[in-house]
């Protein structure tokens, strides 16, 4: 007999409650929030499973890991399960038997998840990003350094041999120079570690049907009509800007704005 479970995840445990297809709870208890937890809750339960579990970090992975063990699992969004059952009491042993109900009644707001391949390019992507934006945070201290003294140099100005001394004749004292040299040295080294990371995605774009069509869109617009488009819109002219990026030819590999 197929039972239906709902698993509310923690940080540290994971309240868990089964029902049968009549809607009587046939159990329910608290595991650990791990893989040797998940795996007592598989023994507890058996394998005739339809699970849901709502949607947060390492949600994915408790997926996996059932569906491994022969469970139908569903991850739930979690503000339109709220929607669906809003609730005046929320404890963890509550939202456990509220999700075991929808899968139940077949009422799961389910996500779409991605492949794992797609999750990869994922990550890819944001280490990439974690990059830029430590980049960005040394060049703007770099700005921010230079305004106190009333300067506006350019990077590449100040990536030339003599731009230290360049800096002491107009009036920079020592300990701002130092933090320049350091910023700049932070640059110069996330530079180099972005690097890989542009070929290793320019080629993997070259390859992608998806970056392919988003070249054809059309992204050149004044401020004024960028201020006018939705978010989603807006979103999309950014991608298409960043598959003409990848996708040009003979660009730098060095091209971290």
């Amino acid at each position: 007999m197929v039972q239906y479970l709902g698993l509310d995840w923690a940080y540290r445990r994971a309240a868990w409650c089964a029902v049968g297809e009549g809607g009587a709870v046939s159990g329910e208890g608290v595991v650990a929030a791990d893989e040797d937890g998940l795996a007592r809750l598989v023994l507890a339960v058996g394998v005739e499973v339809r699970a849901c579990v709502e949607m947060m970090s390492g949600a994915v992975w408790v997926r996996d890991r059932l569906e491994a063990a022969g469970w139908e699992v569903q991850v739930a969004h979690p503000r339109k399960v709220r929607d669906v059952a809003p609730l005046a009491c929320k404890t963890d042993k509550v939202d456990a038997r509220v999700l075991a109900e929808l899968c139940r009644r077949d009422l799961v707001p389910a996500l779409w998840i991605p492949s794992i391949d797609d999750r990869a390019l994922r990550e890819r992507l944001r280490r990439r990003m974690h990059l830029v934006r430590m980049r960005a945070s040394a060049q703007n201290r770099i700005f921010g350094l230079l305004t106190q003294w009333g300067l506006r140099v350019s990077l590449k100005r100040l990536r030339e041999p003599d731009a230290m001394a360049m800096l002491e004749a107009r009036g920079v004292p020592e300990a701002w120079r130092a933090s320049i040299a350091e910023a700049l040295a932070v640059i110069d080294l996330l530079d180099a570690r972005a690097a890989p990371f542009e070929r290793e995605l320019r080629a993997l774009a070259a390859a992608d049907r998806r970056v392919m069509l988003l070249r054809t869109i059309r992204y050149r617009r004044s401020a004024r009509a960028d201020d006018r488009l939705g978010d989603r819109r807006r979103l999309t002219v950014l991608l298409a800007k960043e598959a003409h990026r990848l996708c040009r030819p003979g660009s730098p590999g060095q091209s971290v704005r």
